[in-house]
């Protein structure tokens, strides 16, 4: 087998079945960050020595970092993802919080994931003689052992007979940040950088467990609801309402091959995406359609995406607009509640299109009569610094 060759590994994540494509030499902490897109899992001297790639394998702590993926074949690992939830956080997540022992939190991965397994595997071995030693195989550079020996030895105390089991692990869909080996191969021939586009993903995946953003727009229409579904089921118009998408390929199976771009402030995203229409109730004017995406620069999306038209007042229509968003990579730093206010403005632009497509008939030209996608994204950012400022203002005056 030659180095650059592909090999196929299936393995379980946090409760998730998943399947991988990776070169032999790929470690497993590269996997589980790049292909996965589970970030939590930080990379330090990558010789086994720090300590912060620790996960847990087969129940086992294990460097991620001294592990070939294809050694995994079949092994069930968890990640620090997988140990709690922001809504539901292990004991021990909770116990670093109130001992203070999270610091610059680099380390913090591999500090919970070893002292699960100490407290899991191990808990005789966990008093506060032999603890110090027992922690010492990840090493924090911000010297903050005495809020994580007081967190570890805390849970200890109240579970002296085992750590309570990881609270996240669930089938889920996992997105991975689109710079797997697929993807970043360096361009070829004389095509520009700036013109190289991401490998549009080769099957749709409808996408499970949390999302990262939920968005809801509710749109009141001039136009009937005839003309209105004759839009929305038309996928070459519905697709042209969507501002900065594009229609490339239609493919057999209700699927759907498009490209779509929007910026954000510096950072600026160009998706290769596929999607697929799962259902189309003509009486009922419900559509409900899944994609994906990925960019060349490492940011990968996912959505679920509902429509449904009602009659409106006045021979309008109520159109509503709802999806799940699941996004990793670059696109995740901005948070969910910008992430939501952009998606809800360009959902906004898109019901108002629909809304001229349906009125005149003709296929509207988003990029030309209607706000960009640059701009739409900017006004969210503008209005989530004025929100905040107004935060502070308001806290500032109560004191």
């Amino acid at each position: 087998m030659e180095a650059h060759e592909l090999v196929d590994v299936a393995f379980s994540v946090n409760g998730s079945s998943v399947s991988v494509s990776v070169p032999p030499r790929m470690h497993l902490a590269d996997a589980l960050r790049e292909q996965l897109g589970l970030t939590g899992t930080h990379l330090g001297c990558e010789h086994g020595v720090c300590g912060m790639c620790t996960i847990l394998v087969d129940g086992d702590a294990a460097r991620a970092c001294l592990l070939f993926a294809v050694q995994c074949e079949g092994a069930e690992i968890v990640t620090v993802e997988g140990l709690g939830s922001p809504e539901r956080q292990h004991p021990l997540q909770e116990a670093f919080s109130h001992h203070h022992g999270l610091q610059c939190g680099f380390c913090t991965p591999g500090m919970l994931m070893s002292s699960y397994d100490l407290l899991a595997n191990a808990p005789d071995h966990a008093g506060d003689d032999e603890l110090p030693e027992q922690m010492s195989g990840v090493l924090c550079r911000c010297t903050g052992y005495r809020g994580i020996l007081a967190a570890v030895s805390d849970v200890h105390g109240t579970h002296p007979d085992g750590v309570p089991g990881p609270r996240n692990c669930a089938t889920r869909t996992l997105v991975g940040r689109g710079s797997g080996p697929a993807s970043s191969q360096a361009p070829s021939g004389d095509v520009p950088a700036d013109e190289v586009r991401a490998a549009a993903p080769a099957e749709v995946r409808i996408p499970t467990g949390a999302p990262s953003a939920t968005v809801l727009v509710t749109s009141e229409l001039r136009s009937p609801i005839a003309a209105v579904w004759e839009v929305v089921s038309d996928v070459s118009r519905l697709v042209a309402c969507l501002p900065g998408a594009e229609l490339t390929e239609t493919l057999p199976g209700d699927r759907y091959r498009g490209r779509a771009g929007v910026a954000l402030g510096p950072v600026k995203l160009s998706f290769e995406g596929l999607a697929q229409i799962l259902d189309r109730d003509a009486d009922a004017h419900r559509i409900r359609l899944v994609g994906q995406g990925r960019d060349t620069g490492g940011s990968a999306t996912q959505a679920d995406i509902r429509l449904h038209a009602e009659p409106g007042p006045d021979g309008g229509t109520v159109l509503r607009a709802e999806a799940d968003l699941f996004l990793s990579g670059r696109i995740a730093q901005f948070g969910r509640a910008l992430a939501g206010d952009v998606s809800r403005r360009l959902f906004e632009q898109f019901a108002s299109a629909v809304d001229e497509s349906a009125r005149t008939g003709a296929v509207p030209d988003v990029r030309v009569a209607a706000p960009s996608p640059v701009r739409i994204a900017a006004g969210a950012v503008a209005d989530a610094v004025r929100r905040r400022v107004r935060a502070l203002r308001a806290r500032l005056r109560r004191r």
